[in-house]
């Protein structure tokens, strides 16, 4: 035999009970069946409301109306749907349940408040209504139906906080009364009747329960829970996108899940199921056809963490000082105390010394438990024995549940791990002995960032990137573009790397689930929003990101002060441009410390070399204790092409613009001839050494004149540096005259750093770098008299964006495991 239960989502309207009168009469023709229902979606709701109200005496009739407003637009629907349907049968059944719901409620009203027994008859007005109309319509169908009373065999216990039920009592008497059911029968879920004969109730969600406790006394081998969603899922689907649908889980499992926010199943029911050896199967009233989750003895091998799950609006209560230590029986002290109340502990946390008991508690019971804690230990506080009652308000549990996490090690460090990565402060951990689930309480406003990166990182294991590329010119645009080529190859290698903000000097385009890279730039054109740290801050938390980065592709001086505030907000910081560097040592040292204290990436391979491997490995060979001794090194890419132009016969303006034309120089090559761009790039490099320099403090040789580099207007230095041609060359023909070239060479000794015009002979490591090379010579305490040399191409968007993509992909939030 199997049993069905009903929940009330599948009972919304007309529609879904002929939905589940089709699932139900197409299961009769296998086997006999029991089915369970709840009310219609709404309605217990609405009667808990109305009790309520009993209670407090201000009841009134529109509450009783509304009720029987909405069961009657069913019934009335019902009629039209099925025209067949026994009319006067339904009408009468359900006269006579509105008269019952009145009568009730009219006793209630006399006495002034609503006695426990009236209470579970009113709260299971929606059940029976269930059961008479899909009776009714099974009925139409062809089908011979019985009807259980569940106050006549399900025995309910509520000495305790939560009813419970009497199985054994519940078994016995369910044999004496029903013997001889059809092959269909059909019992209200939620209510049954209490040790003393007076009609009772589960609680809140308790049809599930009654499923339970059915197949139970009907020897059931499934217990089917019929409801909205496919079965139960890795995650909240409501807060992860990705969640997917668990196929097969166990008892243990299943009871974990529920204890610790799963909506899909009531805490009590997997435990008769589980003594019984009864399987269970979530199924979808809307999708019958899926197989749902199957609940059973076995789990999914290999599975290690099965699932994710969170229980919100959480309190924590701390019991400590130091009375605690050393004294025999405070633990039990606190606990019967909160068990007196009736109030229900989620977990505990203890500290090893002894010195604080933590525990949690539904947030609507908090304050009852201070209140009990101050009278029980009144004695205690008076004399400072124990520090205050404090409650914490507004928390969390997140809990990882699997069987086979004992298996396997390493899982709680990737746990915590996750929740540092989602920037979330953990205030207590607990883990039970069997180690199938580990929890940890947090903030209640950042379970969604913590569901979310614990997902990713526990079962996706797809690092996730959200960038936002600021700056579209030649470099940002070639960024975008090699992202948008490279996302396929990321996602092969599950890696997510998502462009979620694009921003110009004008406007700035946002969009959590990922801008379309092929369409970018009208979207940009379209938007509202300016760029700003607010902005950005604000949609972060709309959209969840828990892994943003800051890419400057602009030589912005305003944007590059402001990494400090991006640090300090969240973001990591990726960027070409030189200007935060090469700002004060204090603003310097500004950017590393904030990027530490909130352990965010701050990135800037390019500032030196474009793609070229320069910052990374000269901080490793200081990582490894050695010590820059000499450099020396060209490190323009324009001027390196410029340069070996010169030697070819070209003017010095003549290379100028055929280097602007290649899109080597900025967008006005005073900056690159001014030298300012090669003194920013040293003295990167000699902070990175340990040099505590300012830009003041480097010698610079400009290539032109300080009249010439100072011209702001690209178009007035083009026509400007021919004049200057004259002077220039006279230069080029006594280095060819010595057999030497001329090199832009940046240098460091003795502490001090120059960049200037250099001939170089043939013997000097620099003489061959032309064409746009960058070449930088690392003498060390390591790599000497040889150095460590460093060459390549050091100009152009594309090596410059690719030297970005790089430090880009180095944000990734965890490694990742291949």
């Amino acid at each position: 035999m199997k049993v069905l239960k009903f929940g009330g989502s599948s009972l919304a309207n007309t529609t879904c009970f002929k939905q589940v009168a089709n699932i139900v009469h197409d299961y009769g023709k296998t086997g006999p069946i029991a089915v369970v229902l709840s009310a219609p979606q709404g309605i217990t709701n609405l009667l808990v409301s109305l009790v309520d109200s009993l209670n407090e005496g201000n009841s009134n009739q529109s509450d009783q109306e509304l009720i029987l407003q909405k069961l009657s637009a069913i019934l009335e629907d019902s009629f039209t749907q099925f025209p067949s349907i026994d009319h006067d049968a339904i009408a009468v059944a359900f006269e006579d349940l509105s008269v019952r719901l009145n009568q009730l409620v009219q006793g209630a009203k006399l006495l002034s408040h609503c006695p426990s027994a009236t209470q579970a008859q009113i709260l299971g007005t929606g059940e029976k209504f269930s059961v008479a109309l899909l009776n009714a319509i099974l009925q139409t169908l062809g089908n011979e139906t019985s009807l259980i009373d569940p106050e006549k065999f399900l025995t309910i216990d509520d000495r305790a906080a939560e009813p419970v039920a009497e199985l054994e009592i519940s078994k016995k008497r369910f044999s004496d009364n029903y013997s001889n059911l059809s092959t269909i029968a059909i019992m209200p879920g939620f209510f049954g009747v209490k040790l003393n004969g007076e009609t009772g109730t589960l609680g809140r969600n308790g049809s599930d329960y009654s499923a339970a406790i059915l197949a139970v006394c009907v020897q059931a081998k499934t217990c089917e829970i019929w409801t909205d969603v496919d079965g139960v899922y890795n995650a909240d689907p409501r807060l992860v996108a990705d969640a997917h649908l668990i196929d097969k889980m166990s008892y243990h499992e299943a009871m974990e899940l529920s204890y610790f926010g799963a909506k899909v199943l009531h805490p009590k029911t997997i435990a008769p199921l589980s003594q019984n050896q009864i399987r269970c199967r979530i199924k979808n009233t809307h999708s019958p056809q899926n197989p749902g989750t199957l609940i059973s003895s076995e789990s999914t091998v290999g599975e290690m963490v099965k699932a994710i799950s969170n229980l919100s609006d959480v309190a924590m209560i701390n019991v400590s000082g130091p009375g605690m230590k050393g004294m025999v029986g405070m633990a039990s002290r606190v606990f019967s105390a909160i068990s007196l109340a009736d109030i229900s502990v989620i977990m505990i946390s203890q500290s090893s010394a002894e010195y604080c008991i933590s525990f949690c508690v539904p947030g609507s019971e908090a304050e009852a438990a201070r209140d009990c804690l101050n009278q029980t230990f009144e004695l205690e506080l008076k004399n400072e024995l124990l520090e205050p009652i404090s409650v914490r308000q507004n928390l969390a549990v997140v809990t990882l549940v699997g069987d086979h996490m004992q298996q396997q090690k390493g899982i709680a460090a990737k746990f915590f791990k996750a929740l540092s990565q989602a920037r979330v402060n953990i205030i207590a951990i607990a883990q039970d002995s069997s180690e199938r689930s580990i929890s940890a309480v947090i903030r209640g406003q950042r379970t969604d960032d913590a569901i979310k990166v614990c997902h990713q990182n526990l079962f996706l294991k797809k690092p996730a990137i959200d960038a936002f590329v600021i700056g579209c010119g030649t470099v940002g645009k070639e960024l975008i573009q090699q992202i948008h080529r490279q996302q396929p190859r990321l996602n092969d290698k599950n890696i997510s790397l998502n462009v979620v903000g694009i921003a110009n000097s004008r406007k700035l385009l946002l969009d959590k689930q990922g801008i379309n890279l092929e369409n970018w730039l009208p979207a940009l054109n379209d938007a509202s929003d300016q760029l700003s740290l607010q902005r950005l801050q604000a949609f972060i938390l709309e959209a969840h990101l828990n892994n943003p980065v800051i890419i400057d592709c602009t030589s912005n001086e305003a944007i590059a002060m402001s990494y400090h505030e991006y640090l300090q907000s969240g973001f990591h910081v990726v960027t070409a441009n030189k200007k935060a560097n090469t700002a004060s040592f204090d603003y310097y040292q500004k950017l590393r410390d904030a990027a530490d204290a909130k352990q965010r990436r701050f990135l800037y391979e390019t500032n030196v070399g474009a793609g070229l491997p320069v910052i990374d490995n000269l901080q490793g060979l200081m990582r490894a204790g050695d010590e820059l001794v000499q450099f020396e090194g060209i490190l323009s890419g324009s001027l390196s092409y410029i340069f070996g132009e010169l030697h070819q016969g070209l003017s010095l303006s003549e290379a100028t613009i055929k280097a602007k034309d290649l899109g080597y120089t900025e967008p006005n090559p005073a900056e690159d001839l001014s030298g300012l761009d090669v003194a920013r790039k040293v003295l990167v490099i000699a902070r990175e050494a340990g040099l505590e320099l300012e830009l003041s403090d480097i010698e610079l040789e400009p290539v032109v004149p300080e009249e010439l580099a100072n011209i702001t207007d690209a178009d007035e230095f083009m026509r400007k540096l021919p004049d200057f041609d004259q002077t220039f060359q006279p230069k080029i023909e006594k280095a060819q005259q010595n057999g030497e070239y001329l090199r832009y060479i940046a240098s460091i000794e003795g502490g001090k750093c120059k960049v200037g015009i250099q001939s170089v002979d043939s013997s000097h490591p620099l003489y061959s770098v032309a064409d746009g090379e960058n070449a930088l010579a690392l003498h060390t305490r390591y790599y000497q008299p040889k150095p460590y040399v460093i060459r390549g191409y050091g100009a152009g968007a594309s090596v410059t964006a690719a030297g970005l993509f790089g430090d880009v992909l180095r944000t990734l939030a965890w490694d990742h495991e291949h």
